[in-house]
């Protein structure tokens, strides 16, 4: 049966496509396939065999090379298209473990990857351009299609970020937010797409169109916050600089990935459904469409791609007319299929978050062992929320059949290979989902032009001009929250400072005399960041994320420094918002607090000493009390009895 997204293909058609096309050679960058010449232009001949078939000319649109293309494949290469897999790397994450890749691309038929692998912009490209000479050698020569984690802000975490390593460096989008100007926001999406494609990525994992409404929630820091007007259009214009503009992919995107559809801000009790202990999203307010308003903006732009998030209901959930499936989202027929294929029309690709197909027994269910550290058992961390009842095989038909196009964190391929083999699966709806793929791969002109400038990427990668637009970007998203009795902007001229989380060279260049102790200072800078603590430290990502409290308590060593601080001089402290932290207790102490959301000292300083001044507004409340987040109802915005600092909350001076 041909499937309707693939068209069908009368005698003669290529020919006439072909006639009726203007030509105009692009670029083509190759290693070992050959070239071939026709009426003068020249095509990869990526199958190696002497003639140009349709699905290698460029001359084509790329659904017709698509269906070319699927035609000529096989199951199992068809297969390996749907795993977007880990790519190998060596045990420091500098290199890519070229050995450990090659039998994922020649035997298992892999050609997407998402990398963890940091270091310098040369050598990324590097590794990226000898995969891409690997993928040569397969049979059809589907180039490698490369996804990374946000690489350009502060914080790290593994999974779910990459450590900026040379790139320019931004405020997390929670900053942006702050910011709220949408054009800043799209430059800034811009230039990460320019560096992106300079080493080689051409799949960005993200943005993260969630809400924060729940002020506990170890992920409010990569949201937009949890207004969704403002969270939409900075959506929009995320995906628009990723993908160079709001029309679809062509050469010079990357493909936006919007997550995670939809409500896995709404997280129960704020824990993150990475874990077991946190795999329930609720709406106690009967609020879910509010979050599916960010979306949204997604839509507009004519994203690429969608991530279902990890979280599962923990009740009935109406979602436009059907109810939500008790299962992780990638799982839910309801949320992929009625909801976004249907009523939002999405037609492009489904790619599930990572290791949903995984079992999650032993160590990730119950807890790292006594003497055995979380971070040992990662690699064996699975997410079947809902489906652990069925076997592996079972998880990957349901999961194809509620709408997964592409499998993230695996390259197990072979469970699809035999449940088609079964007709648990049907090879149209297999085809369906390589065709989205592909479509991607060809819009991008992957085919044609694979490899990258490694002396180029140094130049592009964190160049002067993006450090210092992420530089200006950082000042502006600072939200100042309290200036008792002006005491900003600080006059520096030999001023004697007692830093706390501030480079004391970074300081004395501002013309400060950094000191040992609050008693020999004039004033003290103190940085803090957000409280938490680890309620379930057997676990992985519990261990990594931030949960838990949001208060200033004795004992940690942030509040310790304020409260020695402000014992003696006039105190400046700014936190570190990655969620929304309690005050209460650093206001009285305090004479000025400002919020950050990712920022050099640099940044820090040239907004504390005038330089520049504080633009941000809260985009998020700060509650006054742990009682009060405690009442309030995750899936609801603005929602704090009370809010020591309330939604869009700034000065300025």
């Amino acid at each position: 049966m041909q499937h309707p997204f693939l068209p069908r293909l009368a005698a003669g058609t290529v020919t006439a496509i072909v006639a009726a096309t203007a030509a105009a050679q692009p670029p083509l960058t190759t290693r070992t396939v050959p070239l071939i010449s026709v009426d003068g232009l020249q095509f990869r001949d990526l199958n190696r065999n002497g003639r140009l078939d349709t699905y290698e000319d460029w001359r084509l649109p790329a659904r017709v090379r698509v269906a070319a293309l699927v035609a000529a494949m096989t199951l199992e290469e068809k297969a390996g298209v749907m795993m977007h897999g880990n790519l190998p790397v060596s045990a420091d994450g500098g290199r890519t473990d070229l050995a450990a890749a090659r039998p994922l691309v020649l035997e298992r038929h892999v050609n997407t990857f998402v990398s963890r692998q940091h270091g310098d912009a040369g050598t990324l490209a590097a590794d990226h351009n000898r995969l891409q000479a690997l993928a040569e050698e397969a049979r059809l020569a589907i180039p490698v299609s490369l996804s990374t984690d946000p690489r350009n802000h502060f914080q790290y975490t593994v999974g779910q970020s990459v450590a900026a390593a040379g790139f320019s460096q931004w405020p997390e989008p929670l900053g942006l937010a702050a910011i709220d100007d949408p054009a800043l926001t799209r430059r800034f999406a811009d230039v990460v797409r320019q560096e992106y494609l300079a080493t080689g990525f051409t799949v960005a994992l993200s943005p993260q169109a969630d809400l924060a409404t729940e002020p506990r929630w170890p992920r409010v820091f990569s949201t937009f916050g949890e207004d969704a007007a403002i969270a939409r259009r900075h959506v929009e214009a995320s995906v628009a600089g990723l993908q160079d503009g709001a029309t679809g992919l062509h050469p010079g995107s990357v493909v936006a990935v919007v997550k995670h559809w939809a409500g896995y801000g709404a997280a129960k009790d704020g824990w993150d459904s990475h874990n077991p202990y946190g795999k329930f999203m609720t709406f106690p307010g009967a609020n879910f469409a509010y979050h599916l308003l960010p979306f949204d903006g997604a839509f507009a732009a004519h994203v690429a791609s969608v991530m279902p998030t990890y979280s599962m209901p923990d009740g009935r959930v109406d979602a436009g007319g059907a109810t939500l499936d008790p299962v992780g989202g990638g799982y839910s027929r309801a949320l992929l299929t009625d909801l976004l294929r249907g009523k939002k029309r999405f037609t492009g690709v489904v790619l599930s978050d990572w290791a949903i197909t995984v079992d999650c027994a032993g160590p990730c269910a119950d807890g790292a062992p006594d003497g055995v550290t979380p971070l040992a058992f990662f690699p064996q961390f699975g997410t079947p929320w809902g489906v652990e009842h069925l076997g592996k095989r079972a998880r990957f038909v349901k999961a194809v059949t509620a709408g997964v196009d592409q499998f993230g964190g695996t390259e197990e391929a072979s469970y699809l290979v035999d449940a088609v083999r079964a007709g648990e699966l049907s090879a149209a709806r297999i085809d369906a989902s390589v065709a989205r793929i592909l479509l991607q791969k060809f819009q991008q002109g992957l085919f044609e032009h694979p490899f990258v400038d490694e002396a180029r990427a140094g130049t592009i990668v964190g160049n002067a001009t993006f450090r210092a637009q992420g530089l200006d970007a950082q000042r502006r998203s600072l939200v100042l929250l309290q200036n008792k009795g002006n005491l900003l902007p600080l006059a520096a001229s030999g001023r004697k400072v007692w830093l706390h989380g501030v480079d004391p060279v970074v300081a004395a260049r501002y013309g400060f005399t950094p000191v040992a102790a609050p008693e020999q200072a004039d004033l003290a800078i103190v940085r803090a960041a957000t409280p938490s603590e680890m309620l379930h430290p057997r676990y992985i990502f519990g261990l990594l994320q931030h949960e838990g409290t949001l208060a200033f308590a004795d004992g940690n060593p942030d509040y310790e420094a304020i409260k020695r601080a402000a014992a003696h001089v006039p105190t400046v402290v700014t936190v570190n918002l990655e969620r929304a932290a309690i005050l209460t207790n650093v206001v009285d102490k305090a004479g000025a607090v400002l919020a950050n959301f990712g920022i050099s000292d640099e940044a820090l300083l040239d907004v504390l000493t005038g330089k520049a001044s504080p633009q941000g507004r809260l985009p998020i409340e700060l509650p006054s009390s742990l009682a009060a987040v405690a009442r309030q109802r995750p899936d609801v915005p603005h929602d704090s009895d009370a809010p020591l600092f309330p939604f869009g909350f700034g000065l300025s001076y």
